[in-house]
């Protein structure tokens, strides 16, 4: 069962007392307390949990270990073990911890069950938070990253381009966002081509889905996901093995959708759009094949070296349409390539932008949000990479170097006008369990970029 905040301690709450490595005599700690913290060798080591007894065997409390003060990354969220650690009840935050609210999210985090295809397996954990903590922005976060790991564990028999419509039309509607979205030959009628040609071949249509809410006359930011709801790698089909984590392929569309989810919730004073292109790269009579040429809407011919290099395909268009309104911020999200995960494994997306402000920015936000992130070049002279002797572009290299850069200085082309544009080369999954990340699918990036975007622009 999730985690449930309650709005103040109850009569009969119990507390977690944080310590960090060897710093027992420095957490204001009752001598019971501390005598069964020595007794049991107890050391402030990072996710120990060991609970403190009271009058005739009950539960009087716990203490957690934090380990050293100097972590980075995902480890700062260590607070997320006591999701599965502590034992049923009403619990509270004991004394002053470094950040109250980051162990806050990292509780909720860690308490995740994805419950739709069975019962709650967790127990009932409530807890009540600092008065220094801001409950509804808390909330606010979880509930986002709940939404996104929701979305990327349903298989794709649940989760195809409709059903991924249907999402998002769900979200737009419940914060009075305008919704359209352009189904099948329309692309063609409306100059998506390639959307419409990676995704003609499947059951379910292809589509654009395009929503925007706040006031036309605030700061534009846009957010494009990759919707790609099942990749079987087209004519160039992926192996077996390579399929078996194809329903996470929409993981960027996921992401963005939680990011809005958030804005939106805070109404900060922000013209947003979302564009999601949502296919299945699918195999039937009518795929696309490699050597295809492709039109695009930027007017730009490219040439389909490998039809598994799809995500790129359908974000062009999108990024392309996004471009020519000229946002402030232009950001897109897409689980693009293993060439990421190979560079920087599973925790660590890339980013990408030509944007040096905007970069220390998120690198910034990604460090206080223990959403870790790293900046990738955008490498020019690896552009001529990407040639084709009979179109503008290929989709792919042939050399299989520098993946991830390469996809990244694909898109770019398609981004033109945008100066505040960002890439984002996410895995969308957890594959080895953590005390704040199930298995399973992961929110990446949408935390550090949601405490950019609510700080550059204040409700």
């Amino acid at each position: 069962m999730p985690v449930e905040i309650l709005s103040e301690k109850s009569a009969s709450s119990r507390p977690i007392w944080f310590v960090g490595k060897g710093k027992l005599d420095q957490v204001n700690l009752p001598d019971t307390v501390s005598f069964w913290a020595r007794a049991h060798g107890f050391d402030g080591e990072p996710g120990a949990v060991l609970i403190v007894p009271a009058d005739k065997g009950a539960i009087g409390g716990a203490l957690f270990g934090t380990g050293e003060d100097k972590v980075e990354g995902q480890s700062q969220l260590v607070a997320g073990k006591l999701a599965r650690s502590l034992p049923e009840g009403d619990w509270h935050i004991e004394g002053d911890i470094r950040d109250a609210e980051l162990a806050a999210i990292a509780i909720l985090m860690g308490g995740y069950e994805f419950t739709r295809y069975r019962k709650p397996k967790g127990k009932a954990i409530r807890l009540a938070l600092p008065k220094d903590v801001n409950a509804a922005r808390i909330r606010r976060i979880a509930d986002a990253v709940t939404f996104v790991r929701d979305l990327i564990n349903t298989p794709t028999s649940d989760m195809g381009p409709d059903a991924l419509e249907q999402a998002a039309r769900d979200l737009a509607t419940k914060h009075g966002a305008s919704f359209r979205s352009i189904v099948g030959d329309a692309l063609l009628e409306q100059n998506f081509p390639m959307i419409h040609a990676v995704g003609r071949a499947a059951a379910i249509a292809p589509r654009l889905i395009d929503f925007q809410w706040g006031r036309e006359s605030d700061p534009k930011i846009t957010l494009v996901g990759k919707g790609v709801c099942f990749d079987t790698g087209g004519l160039d089909i992926k192996p077996a093995s390579g399929m078996l984590l194809m329903k996470k392929d929409m993981g960027g569309a996921a992401n963005v959708l939680g990011l809005a989810a958030m804005i939106m919730d805070a109404k900060l004073p922000v013209r947003l759009r979302v564009l999601i292109p949502a296919v299945e790269n699918s195999i039937s009579g009518n795929a696309f094949h490699p050597s295809d040429i492709l039109h695009s809407r930027k007017g730009l011919t490219v040439e389909v070296g490998n039809t598994d290099a799809e995500g790129r395909l359908v974000l062009a268009d999108a990024l392309a349409l996004a471009d020519e309104e000229e946002p402030e911020l232009l950001i897109d999200m897409a689980t693009l390539t293993g060439a990421a995960r190979v560079a920087l494994g599973p925790d660590l997306p890339p980013f990408y932008t030509h944007d040096d402000e905007l970069a220390a920015a998120i690198a910034a936000k990604a460090n206080e949000t223990a959403d870790p992130l790293w900046r990738m070049p955008l490498w020019q002279p690896y552009l001529q990479k990407l040639s084709s002797r009979i179109a503008d572009t290929n989709n792919v290299t042939t050399d299989g170097f520098a993946g991830s850069v390469t996809a990244a200085l694909f898109l770019s082309r398609f981004v033109e006008k945008t100066r505040g544009w960002a890439h984002f080369d996410i895995f969308g999954w957890t594959p080895f369990e953590k005390p704040a990340f199930p298995v399973g699918g992961e929110a990446q990036a949408i935390r550090a970029l949601y405490q950019l975007i609510e700080e550059r622009y204040p409700a």
